[in-house]
């Protein structure tokens, strides 16, 4: 869903994966020469046992915002977050941290429109 504009745009997906219980990670932190929006976000367990997720968007200005507050996920199970978008600013982050099981194995990857904010 690139927004008809003007500007020049680039479509990202960048993935991680979450390996250490309770350990934060951070997914994708926006430019700071650009505005992104996060168009899709997916979350699979591929761990042998169900494990709490919880993704939180990070805002540059010090606020946050959790998009999964510790949703367990069942293992080989997902969770899809399509059909809107969130508008990132520079220097927001979003960062997951699994949780409730000894080996947890994660896949977070998001898709990303970033548009670039003219100098000066």
């Amino acid at each position: 869903m690139i927004i008809n504009t003007s500007k020049i745009v680039r479509p990202r997906t960048v993935n991680k994966t979450g390996l250490v219980r309770d350990q934060e990670e951070t997914l994708y932190t926006c430019p700071n020469n650009c505005r992104s929006h996060m168009v899709l976000l997916y979350v699979t367990n591929t761990g042998a046992a169900s494990t709490d997720i919880d993704v939180e968007w990070d805002r540059a200005d010090g606020s946050h915002v959790h998009i999964l507050g510790s949703k367990n996920i069942s293992s080989s199970e997902f969770v899809q977050w399509s059909g809107s978008y969130i508008v990132l600013e520079p220097g927001d982050t979003i960062k997951f941290t699994p949780s409730g099981s000894n080996d947890p194995h994660v896949d977070v990857m998001c898709t990303v429109e970033e548009t670039f904010i003219p100098v000066g």
